[in-house]
């Protein structure tokens, strides 16, 4: 039923990832990523790698759980509504929102005082996908994707809070582990990218009577067909009994 209308690749690239994030975490609980190794930390060499693999190392089971599911549903939504540049926008959103979390200083906002951080998680990439899929939705302004668009707002739109430190709701005895640099780089890398392929995907089909100065002889004299054989149909018609005249002629036209 579903073999026509649902993409092989926006089930199988998402299961993809989500093997790739458990696999490194897997490796993490062997103790093949200790300490900082293979996480972003801003503007030192040793955390360049992390602009690669950070996304697939987490903290605990809660914190890779809570990544899995958004980044399968996205990423489903991602290659299911926009396959023509899925992979450029996955590829260059993780690069991107990496590199942007290495160049932020990472500063604490209460005192000012330089922070020695560690950021791992896929939750950068997350960010990336719903902002892109949210606005670019917008900019298309395509009903279908329009859809998309309201359906990430209603189902993760509390992302938005994700993107400011929480010293500026609670607080906190000690600095958050929850890293809002991620969250935001992600969410300006998305928004970027939407606007950037905004022009790029399926074109809106539009019938050749839908273009300006269009005459059709065809159509004319089914027009005047018309005419001649419905007289009471020209007599003060209501606007509603109009416009079905316009839907049956629509109707032979396409016959």
């Amino acid at each position: 039923m579903f073999k026509n209308v649902i993409s092989k690749r926006a089930v199988v690239t998402p299961l993809l990832m989500l093997a790739a994030m458990w696999f490194g975490y897997f490796l993490q609980m062997q103790g093949f990523f200790e300490s900082c190794f293979g996480a972003i930390i801003p503007l030192l060499p040793e955390g360049l790698l992390g602009i690669i693999t950070s996304p697939l190392l987490h903290g605990n089971l809660d914190h890779i759980i809570g990544n899995s599911i958004p980044m399968a549903v996205l990423m489903f939504l991602l290659y299911q509504f926009y396959p023509l540049v899925a992979n450029k926008v996955f590829i260059l959103g993780w690069l991107a929102t990496g590199l942007l979390v290495w160049l932020l200083p990472p500063v604490d906002i209460v005192t000012g005082e330089y922070i020695y951080t560690c950021t791992i998680g896929a939750s950068g990439v997350v960010y990336v996908l719903a902002f892109f899929l949210f606005f670019s939705g917008v900019f298309k302004w395509e009903m279908k994707l329009l859809t998309i668009s309201l359906l990430v707002v209603l189902y993760y739109g509390s992302l938005i809070w994700g993107m400011f430190p929480e010293e500026m709701f609670y607080n906190l005895q000690e600095p958050s582990k929850i890293s809002w640099q991620a969250h935001l780089s992600g969410a300006v890398v998305g928004s970027i990218i939407a606007f950037a392929f905004k022009k790029v995907g399926e074109k809106k089909k539009k019938y050749i009577w839908e273009f300006p100065n269009y005459y059709s002889e065809k159509d004319d004299k089914l027009w005047q067909e018309y005419k001649e054989n419905h007289p009471d149909d020209f007599l003060e018609l209501p606007y509603k009994k109009r416009g079905d005249i316009w839907d049956h002629l629509d109707e032979l036209r396409k016959k």
